[in-house]
This record gives structure tokens, sequence and C-alpha cells, in this order.
């Protein structure tokens, strides 16, 4: 496992400027340490003779040490400003990645990408701000050291110089040995991480068929798994690190004893022999470091390495290499040309899909559960791409076109639409964060929930619970209607609509409160409506009903 993974200084600008500022660093307190250890040999040997300014030199080491000390603070700060900076760029980008319309969804296990992403990334501090620090300083002090005692004593250098090689050498023995157990920790931690989420989204179904104590006594057997591995790499780290100590001890005791002998019997002044001694440990010290840093950072290098295995992935999917970026034209025309829409492991949703959305008008999609409804607006939202066929938009690709801009052309009011845990007016805001708290009221308004909040104990600023778990589904599904409304009324261009459908599993009264808002929000707009409540029929101006094994429209 390489100490830098080159992907890594490629994909990542912030590593680079990293490595430029920990090289800076590294060679200023590397010159300090040389001009300290000059000093203080010469203050002793000056002390013993009765050499004049002393006082001097030790006013200047005094300022040395202040200088290395303020130089460590900074070279940390910024070390760990880097390490926070490389972790938000890994994150959008693995996020970006993950989600991208040609991404193959069942590609990667949702829960172990969660892992990977938060518990995982959070891995890099020690990486970044100590491991690679150190690394520097064990490349460029110890060669400054033999260079600077071999020029003052060739034969402590030759000492120096062949004992060094035992520290790297054991690093090395003792991290082939490390490397196998840190992976399986890690795998067993993303295992047990996708296997948690499986079991927490499945607990409904979990709990009906009596199944919940043998999950829990399933996530319990990888719980202790993990344990036993995390413990295990932590015990030969701990060995490890008594062994470098070790090692390090012995060599300066070796340098210390040949130097002593030789100023006894008079081959070696006082000022070499005390500068020796005093950099023979600083010879050693960031190797010790380094083995110390190692085991704590090999968990952000194995994240490192799959964090790029992923967005080494190459996407899927039969649109453009390079989408064009920039803005959308309004789109007033939009067909679906021969779709055919086949999902990872063969399932085909869709097949040979004619379609036309025209201008200002409300297309109803009916048919039975499984005949790709929900997939037509996946289609329109770039989620997933056509397997087969186009989407065209004013005649042009809809897979050339810049994703991001052609979504700001879609308010999407989902099935189970996500209320985070935030105050009914931050939720509602997410149609567009600028709005002031007079639309925020008005988006409400025209989609029937503003009485339902100003009954809440806070009104506006009450905070919802994760998912919404103060309010009931029908109220959930007004919120989501809110945030549409707040987007068209924003501007911006929105002017298609898209509802997955909105009625399903609410009660007759929510239900026909969510069609009167609906109605508002589909008036004069392009609107898609899935649905198999007979209801929407009114409001629509057109339906087609999608068939069974060959998906062919029936117009109405």
């Amino acid at each position: 496992m390489a100490p830098l993974d080159p992907r890594l200084v490629r994909t990542v600008g912030s590593v680079r400027s990293h490595l430029v500022i920990t090289v800076a660093c590294g060679v200023a307190t590397t010159a300090a340490i040389v001009v300290q250890a000059f000093l203080i040999a010469r203050i002793v040997a000056g002390a013993t003779d009765g050499t004049a300014g002393v006082a001097a030199a030790i006013a200047t080491v005094a300022a040395i040490a202040l200088a290395r000390a303020a130089l460590s603070y900074g070279a940390e700060t910024a070390a760990l400003r880097s390490a926070a900076s490389v972790k938000s760029q890994l994150r959008r980008r693995l996020v970006t990645h993950v989600t991208r319309p040609a991404a193959d969804p069942t590609a990667t296990d949702a829960g172990a990408l969660t892992t990977l992403a938060t518990r995982g990334l959070d891995a890099l501090d020690d990486y970044i701000a100590r491991y690679l620090p150190q690394l520097v300083l064990a490349v460029l002090v110890p060669v400054t050291v033999l260079i600077v005692v071999a020029r003052a004593d060739l034969l402590s250098a030759l000492v120096i110089g062949l004992t060094l090689p035992l520290i790297p050498v054991f690093m090395a023995l003792v991290g082939w040995h490390t490397q196998a157990r840190t992976q399986r920790q890690w795998q067993l931690l993303e295992r047990l991480g996708g296997h948690f989420l499986d079991v927490v989204e499945g607990l409904p179904t979990l709990a009906v068929f009596r199944r919940a104590k043998a999950e829990a006594a399933l996530i319990r057997a990888a719980t202790d798994e993990h344990r036993v591995a995390t413990m295990g790499t932590l015990k030969v780290a701990f060995l490890s690190a008594f062994v470098l100590e070790l090692v390090a001890t012995l060599a300066v005791a070796v340098v210390a004893v040949e130097v002593g002998l030789r100023l006894l019997h008079g081959d070696l002044d006082l000022e070499t022999a005390l500068l020796v001694l005093i950099l023979a440990p600083e010879a050693y010290l960031p190797l010790r470091e380094v083995g110390a840093r190692f085991h704590a950072s090999q968990e952000g290098v194995a994240v490192v390495e799959r964090v790029l295995e992923i967005l080494d992935e190459d996407p899927a999917g039969d649109g453009p290499a390079a989408p064009a970026t920039g803005p959308v034209a309004r789109p007033d025309r939009v067909r679906f040309e021969g779709v055919t829409l086949t999902y990872p492991g063969g399932t085909t949703a869709l097949e040979g899909l004619d379609l036309e959305l025209r201008t200002g008008a409300t297309l109803l999609i009916t048919g039975r559960s499984g005949a790709g409804k929900t997939s037509v607006l996946s289609l329109l939202l770039r989620f997933v791409e056509p397997t087969e066929g186009r989407i065209t938009v004013n005649g042009e690709h809809l897979a050339g076109l810049d994703a991001d801009a052609w979504r700001r052309h879609i308010a999407w009011v989902p099935q189970h639409p996500y209320l985070f845990d935030a105050s009914v007016a931050d939720n509602i805001r997410l149609g567009d964060r600028t709005a002031s708290d007079t639309a925020v009221r008005r988006a409400a308004a025209l989609a029937e929930v503003h009485d339902v909040i100003a009954a809440l104990p806070d009104g506006y600023a009450t905070h919802l619970g994760e998912r919404g778990t103060r309010l009931s589904a029908g109220q959930r599904q007004r919120i989501a209607l809110a945030r549409a409304f707040l987007r068209v009324e924003a501007g911006g261009g929105t002017t298609i609509v898209l509802l997955d459908e909105p009625t399903a599993h609410l009660d007759p009264d929510n239900a026909a409160l969510v069609r009167t808002a609906a109605g508002r929000l589909l008036r004069g707009r392009t609107g898609v409506v899935v649905a198999h409540d007979e209801g929407w029929s009114e409001l629509a101006d057109h339906v087609v009903t999608l068939g069974d094994v060959h998906r062919e429209l029936v117009s109405a």
C-alpha cells in the first residue's frame, strides 16, 4: 500500500497545496533543529572552557525554540484545515459521482457508501494532517542530520547511517502484517453499516414476520466481529510502537557509547561530541513518529483507495460522455421517442415508449403497479437514462443538456417527500433558499397547509423532527406542494410540474385538499401526474395508460 496514492494528488487540489506547505514547513523545521543543536553544543562547550558570548547564544536558542513551537503550531493548524478541505472535496465528488444521471443505483451498497462518506472520510484527519507531514520530516531530517554529522565526525555518521535503516525495515515488516488487518477491519465496518441500514429500513417488515430479534442477533455478531478485528489491529499497533521505540533507543545508545569512549580517550572534542549526541536522537525521532502515525493513518489510506476506486468507475448509460453545461432554454417541446428503460438486473420498466408533453397542459399517467409510471418521472428528472431511444427538449437530446440547468425548469413532488429535522419554514424554503417569510407563508396558503402550520406550537418555527414525524402523511404531502409553489413562484424558468402519486394512501379529506392545491400548482404549467386515483382525471387535459408486457400507451 503506497503512503500517498498519486490519484489523490491528481484528483484533489487541496492535497497538492498541502504537500507544498508541508515540504516548506519541513525544511524550516529541519534547519531550526540543526541550528539549535549547533548553538547548544557551543554553549555547553563554551561554558566549560570560559568562552565569552554564551548569553547571546542562549538567547538565540530560546528564540529558535519559540520559532519551532510557532512553526509546529502553524503547520498543525494548516494541516488540519487542509484535511477538512480534502474531506469536503472528496465527499462532494463522491456524492456527485454516485448521484450522476448515468450512475447504477445498485452498484454500491447504500449503507457502505454512507459509512464511507461519513465515518470513513473522517479517518483522513490523521492521514492528511499528521502522517503526511511526518513522512516529509522522516525524509528531510535524517538525511540532513547525516550530512551535518558526517562533516563533524565521519565515524558517528557511519554508525547512524548503519542503524537508521533498521527502523524502516521493521516498519515495513509490521506494515505488511497490518495492511491486511486494516483492510479487513474497514470491510467489516462497511458491511456492518450496510446491514444496519437495511435492517432499519426493513423494521416494519421484520416486525410483521417476527424476525426483528433474529436480525438483532446478526447485527450483534457483525459488531463483535468488527470489535475483534479492531482490537487485533490496535494490539499490533501497540506492539509495533514498542519495537520501533526499542530499536531507536538501542541505536542512540550505540552512538552515545562510541562517542563517549572516544571522548574519554581524547579522540573527539567536547563540542563535536555534544553536537553528535544532540543530533543523533533527532535523526531517529521522525522515523519513530512515522511508525507511530502509521497505524492511525492506515484506515485513511484504505478509505482513500476505496473512494478513488468508486470515482474511477466508468459512467454507465448511453448518454454523451461530456454533457453540455450552461443554461437550458424554456422547454416548449418535450418528447419521448422509442424510449426503453431496463434497470440493472434485467428488469424492463419501459419499452418503446413514445410520448409528448404539451406546453401548458396536464398529462395524467395511469396503469397498474410496476407498469413504469414512476420511471417516466425518473427519466424526466434524469435520475436514470434511457437504455434505448431518446428524450428530446426543443429538438435537442436531453442527455446532452446540463442536468442541473435542466432541473431548474422542474418542480417535483415525490410520493414520499423527505422532511428534515428543521423548522417548517426551512423545509418549505428548500423550494427557494432566498424566499422571504411572506413568500413562504403565501406558498403554504396555496398548498392548503397554512392553517395546519399556524396551529403548531411555534408556527413556522416549529421543528418537524426527522422525516416530519410531527405531521400526518397528508400534511407532509402539502408541505412538499408548498415547496413546489415556492419554486415556481420564485421564477427562474420553472415551467414543468411533476407529481408522483401525490394522494396515495391518503384519506379522502386529505386527498381532496392535496388535489385542490395541486390544481392551483398545475394551472397554466406543463404538468405530469402519476396516479391511481381517478379523481385526478378532472384536472388532466390528457390521460395515458401504461400497459403491461410491452408498455403500450392507450390514449384517452
